[in-house]
């Protein structure tokens, strides 16, 4: 008897296989962020207005999925800035060097490796140490 659904892998590294329902789940993570410029008719798609009309401001302080993070990011026309989660920002990463056996990385993010390796596409001055903390996480 033939299956109807064959598992697809999730993609490896900063790429996406969009033929895997876990990456298709984790691109739907949230990312901290905020407006660079205005962003015409984005308020609704971000929960953040009633009318399909609305702007969202310049400076706003944003929480998008990361499909959307990783169409609206350009570092050549700054529409937006992305800022780490929690679970990625320094005082984790001490937390998983010292054991990382006492953290449930589940209940922090199912996600955790592969949105990682994500947020890899943003240029950020912490990138390296990220991909080390995933890396020694894994182990």
């Amino acid at each position: 008897m033939a299956e109807a659904y064959f598992p697809v892998g999730p993609g490896l590294g900063t790429e996406e296989n969009f033929l895997s329902l876990d990456d298709i789940l984790m691109s739907q993570e949230k990312l901290p962020g905020r407006a660079e410029s205005a962003l015409p008719r984005l308020a609704v798609l971000l929960g953040q207005g009633a009318g399909s009309a609305e702007s969202i401001p310049e400076g706003s302080k944003l929480e998008m999925p990361l499909w959307l993070a990783k169409g609206l990011h350009d570092s050549k026309r700054r529409i937006i800035s992305v800022e780490l989660p929690k679970i990625y920002k320094e005082a984790w990463r001490t937390v998983f060097s010292a054991d990382a056996n006492v953290v449930d990385l589940h209940k922090m993010g199912p996600y955790y490796y592969g949105f990682g390796s994500q947020l890899l596409n943003f240029e950020n001055p912490e990138n390296p140490e990220i991909a080390q903390s995933i890396l020694q996480a894994s182990i």
